[in-house]
């Protein structure tokens, strides 16, 4: 596999925690795409959002990073409506399954970026502005060689801190318990995060978290999924 660079502003080079895979969206997918992308889509731009008038009030912000086919993140939203729902996925087909969702479940506190999550952190999300931000079972990178491609780094760390308001609450989960290791590590260390787990590990996960369709299939294949809280610090 190539490395897949791309330039910053400041002129360092960071590389992609994604490979964009190819898969084509089915026909239903497309229509949703087609029909609801204009309503619950929002395209990318470098310059910050007004997140008020993107969704229409003043509520709690929540977004999930890398949602995958929209499942977790259809039912939170429907969970809890007083709560506005942002997701961030660049593969077409996940982002085309989570619009029908949408749809059919008349979720009005959902909105869709089809882009690089650290992008949209970086450029559209204003500081201190979000409520809670999850990342669920990103892409462990399994190979030594590939570790350094894993989204959840200190710098990744920094930007969503800088992101989240104080108090504001960082959830992970992974079925790799070398991932999970890793991510602790690199949380305890972290000054802006605060640990929620009483024993200072992993946390049980939340009941309102409903196990998706790709953690329930490791689950079959006995992997062990860990869950992490960390509050950012005032």
């Amino acid at each position: 596999m190539s490395e897949q660079e791309r330039g910053r502003p400041d002129g360092r080079r960071s590389i992609r925690s994604f490979v964009v895979r190819a898969g084509r969206m089915t026909a239903g997918q497309e229509k949703a795409h087609t029909d609801f992308w204009p309503l619950y889509g929002l395209p990318y731009s470098p310059q910050p959002a007004d997140l008020d008038a993107l969704f229409g009030r003043q509520a709690p912000r929540v977004v999930e990073i890398g949602f995958g086919n929209g499942d977790h993140l259809a039912q939170m939203a429907a969970a809890r409506p007083d709560a506005d729902c942002l997701g961030i996925e660049v593969h077409p087909p996940g982002v085309g399954h989570l619009l029908q969702l949408v749809a059919t479940g008349g979720l009005t506190n959902v909105r869709i970026s089809n882009h690089d999550a650290v992008e949209v952190l970086e450029n559209q999300i204003p500081p201190a502005s979000l409520d809670e931000v999850f990342i669920l079972f990103p892409d462990p990178w399994h190979k030594k060689r590939h570790h350094k491609r894993r989204i959840v780094q200190d710098d990744f760390l920094d930007l969503i801190a800088s992101r989240l308001k104080p108090g504001g609450v960082l959830r992970l989960a992974t079925d790799w318990v070398p991932y999970a290791e890793h991510m602790l590590e690199c949380l305890a260390r972290h000054a802006h995060y605060e640990n929620l787990s009483p024993s200072g590990d992993y946390v049980a996960r939340d009941a309102e978290r409903v196990p998706t369709r790709f953690e329930r299939r490791g689950e079959r294949l006995g992997h062990e999924t860990r869950d992490l809280a960390f509050r950012r610090r005032a």
